[in-house]
């Protein structure tokens, strides 16, 4: 009997935990015995989004499952609907199931709206799934309970707990589920064989202790942390293996202070000097010990997601998001300057009591934070959510279909939204692609502030038709030299060499740049730099084994008349024409921001 795990991820590179616990958890519980003497065959299939229905439906088909089970999210939602009408018309007969949080709110009414669909299996799935598959595997009689209350005799679903189902025609549900003890569930990655260039994505802790309430881990705040024990024994396993990056998908990975404090201090203990772990944090709860542990680890060893979300206090209030601003700014400030954390700040747009105004002060105050990635992201009214519930209340309309993002509310218009989805797509392009920080630091002195910046640009954009016909990534700087020149023309020459700064920051260019000013005159000055062999060799120590030559195709050196690599500190750089040499060299790169190492010569 072939029961087949689907699931169908936003990208390729991401992957589905769920599946995978789902099918470590019901190997260890049910035992060999049981698996073997079954002829049990749990197989996982994943895709993506981004490909055919049809293909995906004709992969299921040829896969040959005698049952099948969705992990469903509000980004796969709407493929699986349309895989699973069609599943059942081309394997006539084969039970399909659902799970998770996509469809573990409002479960009845999914089920009356989907004929396809079998039964769903509700909240935390490894259980649950445990039992469905020794059903499928075996069989026994049990009691549902459903149809007004009264006990009903079915082919041995009822006995399982956390499910809803059809039989008959008939919609039962059976008792509510206790969650698992973390402790409990198996390690899934024994073999990564399936994770080749993907995220491994680990959990440490389940549930969260804050009510937020755009969050479905508002509706339970319990936490329930993993052995520590275990924790390090399969944090080891990736070291030991070089993974590139671990994400943590612990909802507030320090609300347990010392279970943080464990974990930073093994991973910066057995740091291998490759693999990166992702934590999402509350900067605020972070004391003195964290920061300067925090501060010493290796730069690239640790990336820090924090949910800022707004800065207007009625709003945070609102949403019940208790979050101290000034001990927050204070952390964020205090890592940023280590130079040891990649810091990532997230804003939300749509939230209850930010208006577009009161979004740019948000906006402004989390940009001065200076994170290396900074999310405008747009609210979400997820189903069993507080703010699903209050919606009416706060006249919030958002999208019928997932993601069911917001429209509009009583304090912001859809334009205005339609008009944040323009500066998000800004900020996406020149701010956290790292390509134009030296430009975008004095660009933005011109400006009433950083978010007006970017609204100008997202209306410069408009304008020229680049949202329809989006520019290359090279013609980006042709665009924002257009755009500062626009807005301050005379000093057009100091934003060439900005951007010719920038785009060799990032990249030995084959062919020069259009914006970059003629080197001509200056040649001789570029071929003595490699032309002297021992200043050369000191400059530049790692690079023993080539030769001056090979150093000049590997290397870039470029004239500047003004001192564009002081622009992150806001001086006044076209006061001061102080010609100079730099040196960019591409071996050795900021972990942070992936910008090459700059000699001055």
């Amino acid at each position: 009997m072939k029961f087949l795990l689907v699931a169908v991820n936003a990208k390729f590179i991401h992957s589905n935990p769920a599946v995978y616990s789902l099918k470590a958890y019901a190997r260890e519980r049910l035992g060999d015995e049981f698996w073997q003497g079954k002829g049990i065959d749990v197989e996982i299939a994943e895709y993506t989004i981004n490909m055919r229905a049809e293909d995906i439906l004709a992969d299921l088909f040829r896969r040959e499952p005698d049952v099948a089970a969705f992990s469903c999210y509000i980004w796969n939602w709407r493929m699986i609907r349309e895989v699973t009408a069609e599943l059942v018309k081309v394997l006539p007969g084969i039970p399909v199931w659902l799970g998770g949080p996509e469809v573990s709110f409002e479960a009845r009414e999914i089920l009356e709206g989907s004929p396809a669909v079998k039964g769903i299996m509700l909240g935390e799935g490894e259980q649950t799934f445990a039992e469905l598959l020794e059903y499928y595997g075996g069989g026994k009689e049990g009691e549902i309970f459903g149809g007004g209350g009264k006990e009903n005799k079915t082919e041995g679903l009822g006995r399982i707990r956390g499910i809803i189902y059809r039989d008959g025609g008939r919609i039962f549900g059976t008792k509510e589920r206790e969650p698992a003890a973390v402790s409990n569930l198996p390690f899934c990655y024994n073999d990564l064989g399936a994770f080749r260039n993907r995220i491994i994505y680990y959990e440490s802790a389940r549930g969260c202790p804050f009510r937020c309430s755009y969050c479905l881990s508002a509706i339970d705040r319990s936490v329930r942390l993993r052995d520590m024990d275990m924790v390090k024994k399969e944090l080891g396993f990736f070291l030991a293996r070089k993974t590139a990056q671990v994400k943590f998908v612990d909802r507030t990975f320090n609300c347990s202070r010392e279970h943080a404090l464990e974990i930073w201090k093994f991973i910066r203990e057995q740091d291998n000097g490759i693999t990166n772990f992702h934590f999402e944090i509350a900067a605020d709860l972070l004391g003195e010990e964290e920061l300067t542990l925090l501060s010493e680890m290796r730069p690239g060893l640790v990336q820090l997601e924090i949910g800022v979300q707004s800065t207007n206090k009625d709003t945070l209030r609102e949403i019940c998001r208790y979050t101290d601003l000034d001990r927050l700014k204070e952390a964020v400030g205090r890592l940023h300057r280590s130079g040891s954390v990649h810091i990532h700040l997230d804003l939300i747009a749509g939230l209850p009591y930010e208006d577009y105004e009161s979004f740019g002060r948000s906006f402004n105050e989390v940009y001065a934070m200076e994170p290396e990635q900074l999310q405008l992201g747009f609210l979400k009214v997820l189903k069993g959510s507080p703010m699903y519930e209050k919606a009416e209340d706060y006249g919030m309309n958002y999208t019928s279909q997932p993601p069911y993002e917001v429209l509009y509310s009583k304090w912001i218009s859809y334009g205005e939204i339609c008009r944040l989805k323009k500066v998000e797509e800004m900020v996406e392009l020149y701010y956290n692609s790292n390509q134009f920080v030296h430009t975008l630091r004095v660009l933005e002195q011109v400006f009433e502030s950083p978010f007006v910046m970017f609204g100008k640009l997202a209306d410069y954009y408009e304008e020229e038709g680049y949202f329809i016909n989006s520019p290359s990534r090279s013609y980006r700087y042709e665009a924002l030299l257009a755009f500062a020149c626009l807005h301050d023309g005379s000093r057009e020459e100091l934003y060439r060499e900005l951007l010719t700064y920038d785009i060799y920051l990032r990249e030995n260019m084959k062919s020069r740049p259009a914006f970059a000013k003629d080197l001509s005159e200056y040649k001789g000055r570029i071929r003595d730099v490699y032309g002297d062999e021992n200043r050369l060799r000191e400059k530049l120590p790692d690079y023993g084994e080539y030769q001056p030559k090979q150093i000049a195709r590997m290397t870039h050196a470029e004239i500047f008349r003004y001192p564009v690599w002081e622009a992150t500190t806001g001086k006044d750089l076209e006061k001061r024409k102080i010609p100079g040499m730099v040196l960019f060299d591409y071996a050795k790169r900021n972990p942070l921001t992936g910008e090459a190492a700059v000699i001055l010569l």
